[in-house]
């Protein structure tokens, strides 16, 4: 008996499954579904989850923020917004020609405060009067535009303008950092918005509605979309 039913099983097994299989992969039947506005009657093929998960391919937030971080405007690129990478160039690009600028010449007056500072007045016997000594080969690396400074001993004037250059240069700094951060969210917010439903399908209609206390009434109705209608107000 046994050895008839192990029989039975192997000869009917393979066909069990695959007809299993063939009912299994029986693709879904069609939905009809009728429009509330036309009234006509659509035929509607549902896909399955799993594969329209994978089939769908979603912009990124975190892709975007992390390209913007390393790269200003590279963010935009990747939300397709190239009008906006000029400026985004633009607002980082200045702040750190700033940045330079002003340290290059903090640098200059840096130095020529040390070489003024290094000078010693002394009496010239032929004309008598006062002139500002230095060390040898020390006026040579002074730049030119402070030159006429360092001579006359103004350690003063060159220390304020060697103040204003660092502090232009943190604050160049400062405004760098801070647009590009603004850089990385603004890529960051496009991205989120790349999916959200900008449609421009929209209808206001007025529709019967059942008020408290069962007295009756009107109900404005604002469709969005493929949205489901959302009552804004109801109207007695």
């Amino acid at each position: 008996m046994f050895r008839v039913i192990l029989a039975i099983i192997v000869l009917f097994g393979p066909l069990l499954a695959s007809a299993q299989q063939k009912q299994d992969t029986v693709p879904p039947r069609p939905t009809l579904l009728v429009d509330e506005r036309s009234g006509k009657v659509k035929e509607i093929t549902p896909i399955d989850s799993a594969k329209k998960v994978d089939t769908i391919k979603k912009h990124s937030p975190r892709k975007a923020a992390l390209r913007s971080a390393l790269i200003p405007g590279w963010g935009q690129v990747y939300n397709k917004k190239y009008w906006k990478v000029p400026i985004v160039w633009a607002a980082v690009g200045i702040p750190a020609y700033l940045v330079y600028y002003n340290q290059e010449w903090y640098r200059r007056t840096s130095y020529a405060v040390k070489v003024s500072d290094l000078g010693v007045s002394k009496q010239d016997p032929i004309t008598n009067t006062s002139v500002m000594t230095f060390p040898p080969n020390t006026l040579n690396k002074v730049d030119p535009q402070l030159l006429p400074l360092v001579k006359a001993g103004q350690t003063s004037s060159l220390i304020n303008y060697r103040n204003d250059f660092r502090k232009n240069r943190d604050y160049a700094i400062l405004f760098g950092l801070v647009f590009w951060g603004l850089n990385v969210v603004d890529a960051t917010v496009d991205a989120h918005l790349k999916d959200f439903d900008v449609s421009d399908d929209l209808s206001l209609s007025i529709k019967p509605a059942l008020l408290p206390g069962n007295a009756a009434g009107l109900s404005l109705v604002l469709s969005i979309g493929n949205n489901r209608p959302k009552n804004i107000s109801s109207l007695r």
